[in-house]
């Protein structure tokens, strides 16, 4: 199996253990892969879920205890969310704390963290961050975990135009 293969089936295992707490009960199937995002669907007609993910390249500190780390893009057309960006940092957040995703010269607040999720408060800044992940080539993601540890996750950028691309077409 190629080292690609095998990392894309991790990721659908980090995926599949907390999709519950996206309200994604059912496994879903990889839709399509583009460079370092992959899509992935779960349900069926007005009910699917579609969403983009990826994992980071590096993150610091190195050897922190954490579980799997990824930042998803989900739309659900039943509720007429389109693009929903949310950070899963493999540790419970510290409470009343904010992370924050840079894209080059942008920052954009995740100010609402739960257990070990955050997402943005506003429609508005999600499509803001939506356009700048497009043009951008690089995001870091940096929050506190309960213990008190700051943490910095890396993505690449590599494939998320195409990824939102089939996100839209395949999820109306």
């Amino acid at each position: 199996m190629s080292s690609r293969c095998l990392a894309t089936s991790a990721l659908l295992c980090a995926v599949l253990a907390s999709l519950p707490v996206w309200g994604v009960e059912e496994e879903p199937t990889l839709l399509s892969s583009f460079r370092d995002w992959h899509v992935y669907t779960a349900g069926m007609g007005a009910a699917r879920t579609c969403f983009a993910v990826s994992v980071p390249k590096d993150s610091s500190p190195a050897g922190a205890r954490r579980g799997p780390i990824f930042f998803m893009i989900t739309s659900w057309p039943e509720r007429k969310v389109k693009n929903e960006p949310s950070v899963v940092p493999g540790y419970p957040y510290k409470d009343m704390s904010t992370a924050e995703v840079t894209v080059g010269a942008d920052k954009f607040a995740f100010a609402i963290t739960k257990a070990d999720g955050a997402w943005m408060e506003a429609p508005e800044d999600e499509q803001r961050l939506i356009a700048a992940l497009r043009k951008g080539s690089s995001m870091s993601v940096t929050g506190v975990s309960a213990r008190g540890t700051m943490t910095v996750d890396n993505y690449s950028l590599a494939g998320i135009s195409a990824a939102l691309d089939k996100i839209d077409t395949d999820c109306k």
